[in-house]
């Protein structure tokens, strides 16, 4: 928010000057982003009046002016302005004046032969909006030829723009600030309290109707009439416009003011558009409801804007008029001629208000403050402030008023909170005082909290019941936040920066160690760890969806990461980047009959040539075979000492069917690994082999949590020579080799040391319906050479289980 120091002054008692202030606000907690010190945009720049104006003798789009700025000389100065003409007042640059808005120093010069002393200037040359194209005029009376113009432009002013945090809505208006400032220098507050509002009817043709009394707990509609519409005064304009906000006229800008200064959004309707409206109605019923979906509302900035059921309305006989709390309609708009108003103040809940604002893509002024939270103690003072200036500055009549009020007794605007003085030294600790070991002591949490408007009750010693201001209502909630405010106005830098008494050493729980294990195994595999976002489109089974999301597109929660992967493999072909091999660890959500469910998976997606196939092949690509792949997630799985069991899978379309497995683990169900579907691979534009998995991290960390994997045990290596054997067979297709394997281990247990398979075929000379398998079995003891006496009862163990458990037919 932009603040004024001058309007400031007026509201509180200031001590400091602009830089002391804006270090003051930002140590205690809201950010001076700005200081713009607009008395050196017209330093210099004099009050004038042009006395002649001749044309230019040799040009036709430029003036010679004869201008009198008080120092008993005119001074010849070239305009090129369309509007300059004798006995006007204007702001006149004299030579040496430096305007920083468009960096020019004003020197004596020689414009189509003739010489020039100053410049004319208009308000964009001043660094002030302007509506008019050409010099600015002064229309007061009484002006001093050679006075300064800036208290005349509003430029003698300091203006601070300040970013407030999302918990002070109380801060978006000059009274929040003021007290604010009034609570940090210890300044005498000057609050404008209007004046007693006297109606002239006790009843009047408007009423109004409040469908949801918690959308709207409060409105107040007031008539206004016999107003006459015009230029707003040039205080009330310097004002605005010191706060960014452009003039428009003397109703709407008073309706701006008042937010402004009171942070209560307010808006004017043309009461006969409002009939109009209304189907020519005499009587008018302001209604407060919810959009049906389909209406539709032309907003004040021109817009079309198609409505939800989350806009809550603002209607004239059943027909929307404004976006409430958000933006007014077109439709009924103030203009030049309208001569009798409705007036809105109203209090809207922030949630409705944020959702409205969002769901049609639209923030304004008066939604930011409403999203925050208006003091709903405050609203007469802001409604009576506005109908006092209406009357002063339109000259309009006030009528009536209709009230629609929901709101709790004013004894409940307020909350009680304990605070005590034990736990706040206990949270904030020792001071930086001279004398050692001192605490905030009960002087200064009375003095810090009676400032910043609170009533304290002693209860005991140390202890008090503290009563929390209406306008801090919605901050101030707990006791801890009575402790920051006086954190806060003590001065965060006056407390010592202390370490505890004890240290200790710092440790990840064990699932964090765990998950760096798997991250750093993946790694030295070559995959790269990805992180996408959990938001996702929605249109899938058992998706959570969320019901306010920040993008319409992205408005579910991801059920598994393959797809995100996938995107990630395409997006870096589309970007020439290569193959992508990674892997993601994250969160899954989805709906279940007991609620919804959230657990972690871990997935990687692999392809590509893993060689550098330029020199060594003739830039002929080799893709990455399904035994490469699953290499991977084996060498994984032998860092951190696990025996994953293979099945068969056809499960999940998206994978090819012959060509993926389910993992296992102790008989629970890792997850699954293969290679992608043809059909799904080409729907996304990949190459050929492209393999992917995804497994279930609690499956996985329960595994990894013992004490044989945890803390490994040393293994000594035999000195003695091993035997080896080979062991070919036809066996039927449909057996699996891991199940071969795991039968040839338990036949051979006590010698066999190792099982590999080293050769598979399929074809010529192989009975149908059975493949060539060949295994290398490796014999060792650790204290003897073995003999084949030994080996070979052992070895005939495993032919015949072989033969028994699988009915192979051995072929050595």
């Amino acid at each position: 928010m932009r603040i004024s120091l001058n309007w400031l002054r007026e509201l509180v008692e200031l001590k400091l000057n602009p830089e002391e202030l804006a270090e003051t606000l930002t140590m205690a907690g809201f950010e001076v982003e700005d200081i713009e010190d607009r008395r050196t945009w017209a330093n210099g720049v004099v009050v004038g009046k042009v006395v002649e104006r001749e044309p230019h003798p040799n040009a036709d789009k430029l003036s010679v002016c004869q201008v009198d700025v008080g120092t008993g000389e005119n001074l010849n100065i070239v305009c090129g302005a369309p509007n300059v003409c004798p006995n006007i007042y204007v702001p006149v640059a004299t030579v040496g004046c430096y305007l920083p808005n468009i960096d020019l120093k004003i020197k004596p010069a020689k414009l189509r032969g003739v010489k020039s002393y100053g410049m004319i200037c208009s308000l964009k040359e001043l660094g002030l909006p302007a509506d008019v194209d050409g010099i600015h005029i002064f229309t007061g009376e009484d002006l001093q030829l050679g006075s300064d113009v800036r208290p005349l432009l509003g430029l003698d002013d300091v203006v601070l723009d300040v970013t407030t945090t999302a918990n002070r809505a109380d801060a978006l208006s000059m009274v929040g600030v003021a007290r604010e400032v009034a609570a940090l220098t210890g300044g005498q507050l000057s609050l404008p309290v209007p004046g007693k509002v006297t109606f002239s009817q006790d009843t009047s043709n408007l009423d109004v109707h409040v469908e949801d009394k918690k959308a709207c707990p409060a409105y107040f509609g007031t008539v206004i009439e016999d107003v006459k519409i015009s230029l707003s005064p040039d205080w009330l304009q310097q004002r605005l416009r010191s706060a960014g906000v452009r003039p428009i006229n003397n109703v709407v800008d008073i309706t701006n003011y008042v937010m402004l200064e009171w942070g209560q959004p307010l808006h004017a309707f043309d009461r006969e558009r409002l009939q109009v409206v209304a189907d020519g109605k005499k009587n008018i019923t302001i209604g407060v409801r919810f959009a049906n979906a389909g209406e539709e509302i032309k907003t004040l900035d021109g817009q079309t804007r198609k409505l939800s059921t989350q806009n809550l309305l603002i209607t004239a006989g059943d027909k929307p008029v404004a976006i409430a709390g958000v933006m007014g309609g077109e439709e009924t708009e103030v203009h030049e001629g309208t001569q009798n108003l409705v007036l809105e103040a109203a209090l809207f809940d922030n949630v409705p208000i944020r959702r409205s604002s969002r769901s049609v893509g639209l923030r304004s002024e008066s939604s930011g403050r409403y999203e925050r939270g208006v003091n709903r103690a405050e609203l007469e003072i802001s409604c009576n402030r506005a109908l006092l200036l209406l009357q002063e500055l339109t000259g309009g009549n006030i009528i009536y008023q209709a009230v629609s009020d929901s709101r709790p007794d004013p004894s409940n605007w307020s909350r009680s909170i304990e605070l005590r003085l034990e736990r706040v030294n206990k949270i904030l600790g020792p001071t930086n005082s001279q004398e050692e070991n001192t605490e905030v002591t009960s002087e200064d949490v009375e003095r810090i909290l009676t400032t910043l408007g609170c009533k304290l009750t002693l209860e005991d010693e140390g202890r008090w019941m503290v009563s929390v201001p209406s306008y801090r209502y919605r901050d101030l909630e707990r006791e801890i936040d009575l402790i920051e405010e006086i954190a806060r106005l003590y001065g965060y830098d006056n407390f010592c920066d202390t370490l505890p008494e004890e240290s200790e050493a710092g440790y990840l729980p064990l699932d964090q160690e765990l998950k760096r294990c798997l991250r750093a195994a993946f790694r030295a595999e070559g995959l790269t760890e990805l992180m996408h976002y959990s938001l996702v489109k929605p249109g899938e089974s058992r998706q959570v969806v969320l019901a306010n999301p920040l993008l319409s597109e992205y408005s579910a929660l991801r059920t598994d990461l393959i797809f995100g992967l996938v995107n990630a493999y395409k997006y870096n072909l589309e970007q020439g980047n290569g193959d992508l091999n990674g892997f993601e660890i994250g969160s899954l959500f989805c709906e279940t009959e007991d609620g919804l469910k959230e657990e972690e998976a871990i997935a990687g997606i692999m392809g590509g040539d893993t060689t550098s196939s330029r020199w060594t092949r003739s830039d002929r690509r080799q893709p990455m075979t399904w035994y490469e792949a699953k290499g991977v997630l084996e060498s994984v799985f032998d860092k951190v000492g696990l025996q994953v069991e293979y099945q068969p899978d056809c499960s999940d379309g998206r994978f090819h069917p012959g060509r993926t497995a389910s993992l296992w683990l102790g008989g629970n169900k890792l997850g699954i690994f293969g290679q992608l579907h043809p059909q799904f691979r080409q729907e996304c534009s990949l190459p050929d082999e492209v393999y992917v998995f995804q497994m279930d991290l609690e499956v996985l960390l329960d595994a990894l949590d013992s004490d044989e994997i945890l803390v490994p045990q040393f293994q000594n290596y035999s000195n003695y020579p091993a035997s080896d054997r080979d062991l070919a067979f036809y066996a039927p297709v449909n057996i699996r080799v891991a199940e071969i394997e795991k039968a040839v281990t338990k036949a051979g247990k006590g010698l066999l040391n190792s099982v590999e398979l080293f050769d598979e075929y399929r074809g010529e000379n192989v009975p149908t319906g059975q493949r060539s398998l060949a295994f290398r079995l490796i014999y060792r003891a650790e204290d003897r050479t073995l003999t084949d006496t030994e080996v070979e009862p052992v070895h005939q163990k495993v032919r015949d289980t072989l033969v028994e458990k699988f009915g192979v037919e051995l072929r050595s």
